[in-house]
């Protein structure tokens, strides 16, 4: 009865289902994906594993859909999803801008060539460090999400200049696929309450100061939102307070960043965010809410990550051990929470595949596990894989683009055919050399 039970959760998935992998994937000669003409086999022999393999052309295609959908609108990719100089270098060849949370990223950024007018910089916890090297780069916008971070961002503005910032707000709006990746309501660690008056405080602080330009409200609802609703409703929460703005200080802010948190499908059957439809239906939004309270329409700004790069990515692990219990197999593989840590804290489960090895053996739920001792370390639940799977085969697990290199495993981007490393593999002498001692 325990078997069947764990057979009837395994998702219905045909060997030919790639809806969920990168979109150049293809099956190869030898049954195998090949993701934009590049062999997973050939990768993992060429780079070892754990190895994340980045078609480039999908991330293009998606800047490009976004960039499509939003005409107008300011669209800024979500560094912390997945960083490295040649990222920088597409979002930017799309058009997109970037927000970074840290002032790693924003050199990293400004080093490869983006434009820091393009960059906004936002963060629950800026440092002094960081706050000085926004200002010496000279960021398009910092999102500032405190009172108590309105003082120092102030002091440190060279005089006889202004830093033009928003004010991230919370909208009061519940949404995301688990309750710790909800940010939109006031019981989280992020942003100024409209309910309790933190907001407005704030807004009346920033306008006070001579060297700091409130362009705008900012807000970050939530991460893996697959509905629009939450959305419609944050923009006329956040139009609603741009009218109060207006009635008490005189001022139309001119900038509404709604930013991300868009679903992106890790199963075929899942349902990511329709984003034209929410391009559509945030816009009509905005336009009737300000026309409602008389206020200018505010240029939009969205902060798409995860559903940019998520699809794109490829992990590929060797199995280590096959350990079976009962009703139940585990495949053990030489990755986990510390190149994909993201998986364990959102409950993501993805459908690894076998490949580079052909099997006739039927097919049986399994739980992929890392190799690390915490429970957590799960990259995937009862998925189905063949019965015969052992020490020194080859999984590849799609929708792994967002959310890794904790564990600094390489990144190969693959495009026409050909593989070349983006990130190499983080050296044991690099580790060592960092560790002080006692």
């Amino acid at each position: 009865m325990a078997v069947t039970t764990v057979a009837a959760a395994i998702p219905a998935q045909s060997p030919d289902d790639l809806s969920v992998w990168p979109a150049t994937t293809v099956r190869g000669p030898h049954g195998d994906p090949t993701v934009s003409g590049v062999e997973l086999v050939d990768v993992a022999e060429r780079f070892g594993t754990p190895v994340h393999v980045l078609d480039e052309t999908d991330v293009r295609a998606r800047c490009r859909a976004y960039r499509s959908a939003f005409p107008g609108a300011d669209v800024l990719y979500a560094a912390k999803a997945f960083l490295c100089r040649a990222m920088v270098h597409w979002v930017h060849e799309e058009g997109l801008g970037l927000d970074v949370c840290s002032a790693g990223e924003l050199e990293l950024a400004v080093v490869a060539g983006l434009p820091p007018e393009r960059i906004v910089f936002h963060g629950n916890a800026k440092s002094p460090d960081d706050l000085r090297a926004a200002l010496r780069h000279g960021v398009g916008r910092i999102v500032v999400d405190s009172t108590s971070e309105i003082a120092r961002l102030a002091a440190y503005v060279p005089r006889g200049t202004r830093q033009r910032v928003m004010a991230r707000v919370v909208p009061g709006v519940a949404a995301g696929g688990r309750a710790a990746s909800r940010t939109g309501t006031d019981d989280r660690k992020s942003g100024l309450s409209i309910a309790d008056g933190s907001a407005m405080h704030a807004v009346t602080r920033l306008v006070e100061q001579p060297g700091l330009e409130l362009t705008g409200l900012h807000c970050h609802i939530g991460s893996q939102i697959d509905t629009v609703k939450p959305y419609v409703i944050a923009v006329r929460h956040l139009v609603g307070l741009m009218a109060r703005i207006r009635d008490r200080h005189g001022i139309a802010l001119p900038e509404l960043d709604i930013g991300g948190g868009h679903a992106v499908a890790h199963r075929p059957g899942d349902h990511p965010l329709d984003v034209p439809e929410l391009a559509r239906r945030v816009r009509r939004e905005l336009a009737d809410a300000c026309a409602q309270s008389d206020l200018p329409v505010a240029r939009l700004a969205v902060e798409p990550g995860r559903a940019v790069v998520a699809r794109a990515g490829v992990a590929l692990y060797r199995v280590l051990a096959v350990r079976r219990t009962g009703a139940r197999v585990f495949v053990a593989v030489d990755g986990g929470m510390s190149d994909s840590p993201r998986a364990a804290f959102h409950g993501i489960r993805r459908v690894p595949r076998l490949v580079g090895r052909r099997s006739t053996a039927a097919e049986r739920p399994v739980t992929v596990v890392g190799r690390h001792c915490e429970a957590g370390d799960v990259l995937a639940s009862e998925v189905p894989l063949p019965d015969d799977v052992r020490p020194g085969d080859l999984l590849a697990v799609p929708v792994a683009g967002a959310y890794h290199l904790v564990g600094r495993p390489p990144v190969v981007a693959v495009a026409d055919g050909r593989a070349r490393l983006l990130v190499p593999r983080e050296p044991a002498e690099d580790v060592r050399s960092r560790d002080a001692g006692l």
